[in-house]
């Protein structure tokens, strides 16, 4: 489905209103939400199997068997009895009782899905209105997603949960690990296969990630992982569930305190662990856990309190001993652990000397809705050829990522691949890289040809027809030359990209072709954005006169429209062609090199004498400063209005609360 990302965002707005207007808390309001867009991706699923399902029973004298639960689950569908159905519950008029059949419609499935026994919300949609519930219903009924297709209500999902995580709805908002910290470490350990643990799963992210991979991979996950999670919190546990099987996955869940308790012992060892554990908790009591067989490298150190001094080892230790020979894990970890002192360094220094520790990768602060500080993803791998075993490959992470609000970072879908391929070339896998690079090429040249020049030439054309200013005929001319000679250019190195071979010298002799394009889009985007808005200037003059007003707005309109248009793919195929860049000027053989600020593969012996210190900065250094040629000043006054949206936010939030606070006050 297009733009579901603004199908997300309307819905979350409609629903935060009507909490803002209700006398109800985020914590209060956040899982009869959750349940609702549950309700409704299941009810999406059922339609969409539910006809082929129908057209493949059997028929004795004209009669159909009824549909099953097991007709269902093997097309990765929850059956939902006929007072389940989300139709059902949008048609219940005003005065009707909404919570009770909302709560019969959880019930029901909870009776059929064992999995869910107990998870799904109840007992909540009393405490709302009937009337918010009506507005609910009718929110997540939107006719856009009547005919939603793929993961849509499972992206609504999850973004709802990154919503309520920023207001720290439940937990403190710990239950959720942004979707990009876990995306990346889902592409470097590569759950592909076998049993996969998260000791302390939150709202079941790694699981659903792991599952996205595989389905890249035109798999079925259910065919091929095993999902196990452990979980202190029972409504986090209730999110989790939901999560999974919004996804149409299942998985075992268990209630536990990772420090204490191991239900999942008898189903070990695991494939992969993955986990964003709590960091630096010092309430592990040490008399409980210092016999624990998952202590292999012992306690890192004990309080006079009888409490271990910092939890962060226990928790590496423990995921260390989950993994099979073979296995892999992701962790995030708070920055501090690389470089403690004391017990914990002692534990570290074991560690490394396995040999397991295979990548460490620092990522700058404000990834997280709940924590600002950075934090650094720790992997491990067992099976480690020999030749790397005494070395660990540091990633600076820090100077890449995406700021998406005031307060939030994230990775954008080129930086994680970016990011893996570095990953890619320290393992070997060269034709990984290459490919990527060619991709991205490959990218460029596309966007590049689906600029409609002769369309955009057309409208302009009318533009100045229409109106007779002579500083836009000129400018209409120049911009009009400037067109053929990108198109021309453009023509020569897609002559080079045709001709040239797909290895490391073909892809380098192509993106150096694409490159004079590359800068001519950037400067016909300024050009084609100045021309519309001097058009737009002499429209407004036009109005002024009270001439051409009709067909001068048409024709600007259009201009607007065909600019919009061309500038989007002049954009993308210069965006393309520096991912490319990026990659071949710091890795220009294609093979693992040691970049200044970003990348080093580490020894052993180094480690030694730098006291077994893990933190990637020590060891890559810093990166050269470099003068900022693409300086993009819409970017920054981008940036800029994030920053000023955030505040005022801030400021009509806080505004609200001590209207509040002075009304009750007086009262």
């Amino acid at each position: 489905m297009d733009h579901v990302g603004e199908i997300e965002k309307r819905l979350w707005s409609v629903a935060d209103h009507l909490r803002a207007n209700s006398n109800f808390a985020s914590n209060e309001y956040f899982l009869p939400v959750m349940g609702l867009i549950f309700l409704r991706h299941a009810y999406s699923r059922f339609l969409r199997v539910q006809d082929d399902i129908k057209a493949s029973l059997p028929s004795r004298g004209g009669i159909t068997r009824p549909l099953t639960k097991e007709d269902f689950s093997q097309r990765g569908s929850i059956f939902l009895r006929p007072e389940a159905q989300f139709d059902h519950l949008v048609s219940i008029p005003d005065g009707g009782d909404r919570a009770g059949a909302i709560i019969a419609a959880m019930e029901s499935i909870e009776a059929d899905y064992q999995s869910l026994d107990g998870a799904l919300p109840k007992s909540e949609y009393q405490e709302l209105g009937d009337d918010d519930l009506g507005q609910l219903l009718r929110t997540f009924n939107d006719p856009t997603l009547q005919k939603a297709d793929g993961d849509v209500f499972g992206r609504i999902y999850e973004y709802f949960l990154t919503q309520f995580a920023d207001q720290k709805a439940h937990d403190g908002g710990e239950f959720f690990t942004p979707v990009s910290i876990v995306q990346t470490l889902v592409n470097v350990i590569e759950p592909d296969h076998g049993k996969i643990i998260d000791p302390a799963c939150g709202s079941g992210g790694m699981f659903v990630q792991s599952a996205h991979f595989i389905e890249k991979m035109k798999a079925n996950p259910s065919d091929r992982v095993t999902f196990y999670g452990m979980e202190k919190n029972p409504t986090t546990i209730r999110l989790a569930k939901m999560n999974l099987a919004v996804h149409g996955l299942e998985g075992d869940i268990s209630k536990a305190i990772s420090y204490y308790d191991d239900p999942h012992k008898d189903k070990g060892p695991f494939d992969f662990v993955m986990a964003n554990p709590p960091f630096n908790v010092d309430e592990i009591d040490a008399e409980k856990i210092k016999n624990d067989d998952r202590l292999e490298f012992g306690l890192p150190g004990v309080n006079k309190g009888g409490k271990v001094s910092n939890g962060n080892y226990v928790w590496m230790s423990f995921f260390h001993a989950y993994l099979s020979e073979t296995g892999r894990a992701g962790i995030v970890m708070s920055s501090q652990a690389s470089s403690a002192s004391g017990g914990e360094a002692k534990v570290r220094e074991a560690m490394i000397k396995t040999g397991d520790i295979d990548v460490m990768m620092a990522i700058r602060g404000n990834f997280f809705y709940t924590r600002t500080v950075p934090c650094e993803l720790w992997f491990f791998d067992k099976a480690k050829p020999a030749h790397l075993k005494d070395k660990v490959l540091m990633i600076d992470a820090r100077n890449v990522y995406r700021k998406v609000t005031r307060k939030i970072y994230d990775f954008t879908p080129e930086q994680q691949q970016n990011l893996s391929s570095i990953v890619w070339l320290y393992r070997g896998q060269t034709d990984r890289f290459l490919a990527l690079v060619q991709d991205y090429l490959e990218t460029a040249f596309t966007q590049m040809e689906d600029c409609d020049f002769a369309g955009f030439k057309k409208v302009l054309k009318s533009v100045t027809d229409t109106h007779g200013d002579e500083e836009l005929r000129n400018l209409a001319e120049t911009v009009s030359t400037d067109i053929t000679a990108l198109a021309t250019n453009a023509k020569n190195a897609r002559a080079t990209w045709d001709a040239a071979k797909r290895d490391n010298d073909g892809l380098k002799v192509s993106s150096a072709a694409f490159e004079p394009v590359a800068d001519q889009a950037k400067a016909l985007v300024k050009e084609i954005d100045h021309l519309y808005k001097l058009a737009a200037r002499v429209h407004e003059a036009d109005v002024a006169d009270g001439t051409k007003l009709a067909e001068g707005k048409k024709r600007l309109n259009e201009l607007d429209a065909a600019r919009q248009e061309v500038t989007e793919h002049l954009k993308g195929a210069r965006y393309y062609h520096t991912q490319a860049e990026w990659l071949n000027t710091r890795f220009p053989n294609a093979e693992l090199c040691d970049v200044e600020g970003l990348v080093k593969l580490v020894g052993h012996d180094e480690l030694e004498s730098n006291d077994w210190i893990l933190t990637p900065g020590r060891y890559v250094g810093v990166a050269p400063e470099e003068e900022d040629e693409d300086f993009n000043f819409e970017e920054a006054l981008r940036d800029i209005h994030i920053e000023i949206e955030g505040l005022n936010a801030e400021a009509t939030e806080l505004a609200a609360t001590i209207s509040k606070n002075f009304k009750e006050l007086v009262v």
